[in-house]
Formats: structure tokens, sequence, C-alpha cells
């Protein structure tokens, strides 16, 4: 079929004749019962399914509708899935929302209404595939086993995936928890020294009186304790690449000896006398301003020049579109697998979170959370409140109905402050009747 599947489970013979009508940019599959519905899952692999919840044999409960909604996701878990709720059914559909359902419409149906929701739950669920897609092809074999799919992120490895051949140093900078080690792992093998060790070392981690021995290594007797000779990471890394993690905290004493070994390309350990050749490329990052920090003395600018022949900028989580969506994804899916098995994926209302929030501690806190997220989810969804997160407080609204709701509640507010509170001549502000007023004012527990 080339136009996008839409599957209606609507046992009313009358309806599915008025949503087949409406819909006539979709190709609209029709089921009346559970069974059909499933059989038409499993044919079409719909991407929306309206889903009205009183169904045969019990058109007049829910019970069937909940049994079919749960049937559906368990069939296709990616499948949109929007349920009707009749008046008086709200707690409902709430319950279905939280069951994993992807929204809801109230009858009697009101077909614009109805047809924004099912256009943006097809965008949305095009959206998905597409991260997915991009993720998917991303996560197994991509550089360093980078997950992302936003544009600022395909920027900086396409960068570092141009300089990797080259035999220069790389100096990475970016926010704690970008993924600068991954980057530089994937530069590694993305080299000709792919073959190689990969030695890492956190300069910031490591006291200062010691961080001169990792890095070169001492000779027998070279200080209280030396009692064998050990080789440094320098050497340790011959033939590969040396990964040096927050450059910015290397002492300026210790600046002196590292900018020997980039222009000589030789070391002497702590205590010898020997000059050791070593071959080794140098990758390095920090979370600092070193243009900052060489103007102010803090770091040698000969130096800086020397690790720096190629820069690279690492955008922090909240400046990569889409991608705290598709990371969160993600780590759904791996802590799923051994913490929840009953947690299939995100609720709308934590997608939403997650793109709201500004994520200061960026891949490492959204791990954290997501982590945390699916061990306390008690339903199939992890929720916001499962992610401590509020998608009003953490951003703009976004989602179509809230956007209305503030609207329709800021216009009410003002035409009947307008109005002195009188319902008749804030209807007539709003060119709108009486009774949709009021049925206004109890829709979102207004008072005049």
């Amino acid at each position: 079929m080339s136009k996008p599947v839409l599957l209606v489970v609507e046992d009313d013979p009358g309806l599915q004749r008025q949503l087949r009508w409406a819909y006539e940019g979709y190709e609209v599959v029709v089921a009346g019962d559970r069974a059909e519905a499933l059989a038409a899952v499993r044919e079409h692999a719909p991407a929306v399914v309206t889903l009205d919840l009183g169904l045969p044999p019990d058109p007049d409960g829910t019970a069937e509708g909940f049994a079919t909604l749960a049937a559906i996701q368990t069939l296709a878990p990616q499948t949109k899935i929007i349920v009707a709720s009749g008046h008086g059914e709200r707690a409902s559909a709430l319950q279905a929302i939280a069951d994993g359902a992807w929204d809801f419409y109230a009858k009697p149906i009101d077909i614009d209404q109805l047809g924004l929701i099912v256009a943006r739950a097809f965008h949305v669920h095009a959206l998905e595939t597409e991260n997915r897609r991009l993720a998917t092809r991303a996560a197994p074999g991509g550089f360093g086993g980078m997950i992302y799919a936003s544009p600022e992120m395909a920027g900086a490895i396409r960068t570092l995936e141009r300089v990797a051949p080259a035999d220069v140093s790389v100096m990475l900078l970016g926010a704690s928890g970008t993924g600068k080690e991954l980057l530089a792992r994937g530069t590694h093998d993305a080299s000709p020294r792919r073959d190689g060790p990969f030695v890492a070392i956190n300069c910031a981690a490591i006291p200062e009186t010691l961080l001169e021995s990792e890095l070169f290594g001492h000779e027998r007797g070279a200080f209280t304790g030396a009692v064998k000779t050990v080789i440094g990471k320098v050497e340790q890394a011959a033939g590969g690449t040396l990964f040096l993690d927050e450059i910015g905290d290397v002492p300026a004493a210790l600046q002196v000896k590292l900018l020997r070994f980039l222009q000589e390309r030789v070391i002497e350990r702590v205590g010898g006398r020997k000059a050791i050749p070593v071959d080794t490329r140098v990758v390095c990052a920090t979370h600092q301003d070193v243009d900052a920090m060489v103007a102010d003395g803090r770091f040698r600018e000969d130096l800086y020049y020397r690790l720096a022949e190629i820069v690279v900028r690492i955008p922090a989580l909240a400046e990569r579109s889409g991608d705290a969506t598709v990371l969160a994804q993600h780590f759904v899916g791996r802590y799923a697998a051994t913490l929840n098995p009953q947690v299939t994926g995100l609720a709308p209302d934590a997608r939403a979170a997650v793109d709201a929030w500004r994520w200061p501690g960026n891949v490492r806190e959204l791990e954290n959370r997501v982590k945390r997220a699916v061990i306390m989810a008690e339903g199939r969804r992890v929720t916001a409140a499962d992610l401590d997160l509020a998608p009003t407080e953490s951003g703009e609204a976004i989602e179509l109905r809230a956007v209305r709701e503030a609207a329709d509640r800021k216009a009410i507010g003002r035409a009947l402050a307008r109005a002195d509170g009188n319902i008749s001549g804030a209807a007539r502000l709003l060119n709108v009747s009486r009774p949709t007023l009021y049925d206004l004012l109890k829709s979102y527990d207004l008072h005049a």
C-alpha cells in the first residue's frame, strides 16, 4: 500500500463508514473486534490504531478494549494506539494511557480534532522509526560506539573520521559526560594504529605527586617504595594511542616534561637517565577553557599548540537536537533486559520530559536517571515521574493538546475578567455559546 495504514477498531458500522470517509489520505483498515484487530495488525502492520474501548462481547464495558490494547502492544510495541472514551469515561482513558496507549479522544467524535491527533501520531511514529534507524546504524559499528541522530554530533564525528588516519595530535573540548573517551577510542580505531594499544589516563584523578610516575614510569629505587621498574602509560601506548583525559589538570612542572616528549618523542623514567624513544599518538580532552588558561599562564602555550594540532568541540547533550530521546530509549532497552523486563519503552510524558530537560550532567546524567527509572517503573513504560522530571516545569510544552489547553485557559480567563465574571458576556467575547463555555469551564476545572 502506498498510503500510510490506519487501523480503526470500532464495532459501530456507522462510525466505521464515517472514519473511513474522513481519512482519505490514509489506507483505512477496519476491524470490529479483537480477533479482527490482531489479524489486521499482523497483515498490515499499521503505524497508528484508533481503538474504541467498548468492543464486543462487552460493548458497554472496557475489559475487551483493554485486552485488545494489551494484545496489540505485545504484537506491535511501536504502534501508536489512540483510544476512544465516551462521556464519563475519562478515568478509563487515563488508565489506557498509563497502560501504554499513546493518546485518547472523547466521544462523540470531533473529526477535526481526531484528525490532528492521528496526523501527529503518524508524524511521531515516522520520527521514531528514523531515529531508531539512525541509532541502529550508529551503534553496532559506529564511531566509538556513539549513538546519535543529531546533525550537531554528526558534524563532530565527520571531523574525527577525516583526521583519524592522519598522525596528528587531537584535542577534544567538551563538558563532562559528553563521550570524549568514546570518541578518542573511535579515533584510535579508525586510524592506522588500530592494532596497537589504546591507553587512557585521567590526569585529574591521580595525585600530582604520582602523575609523573604514572605517565612516564619509574626505575627501581627511584623513590621510597619503588621496588621494581614500572613502565608508564606513555610507553604502554607505544605503537598505539595515548588518551590524556582532563589535560587541563596537568601541573606546570609536568607540562615541561610532556612538552619535551611531544617535541622529541623520547621520555625518561623517574629516576632514570636513559632516553627512551616512544612512538605513540596523543589524543587529549578537557572540559576547561584552555584558551583562558593559556592567557592566564596556567597552561603552557607551546604545549597547547603541540596538543591541539586538531581541535574538535563536542556538543553538550542539550545542543544535540533529538539525541536525548534516542539515547533514553537505548538505555531503557539496555537496562530493562536485566533490571525490569516488563518495561518496553518511554511513555509520551517521559519523552516530553527528556526532550525538555537541559541535561547539565549530559549523557552520564541521562543514563543514571533512566537506569533508576527502569528499576522504579511500575508500568510497562517509563514515565516522567519515574525519571523524576516534570515536563511542564522543564521547558516549553510542544504537545498540541497542552498548547491548546493553555491557550483556552488564558482566553477564558481574560474574557471572564473583562465580563466581570458574567458567563453570557464572556461567551459573547469568546464568540461561543453559553453551553460551550460551561463545558469548557467544567473540562478545565475553572470557575467563573
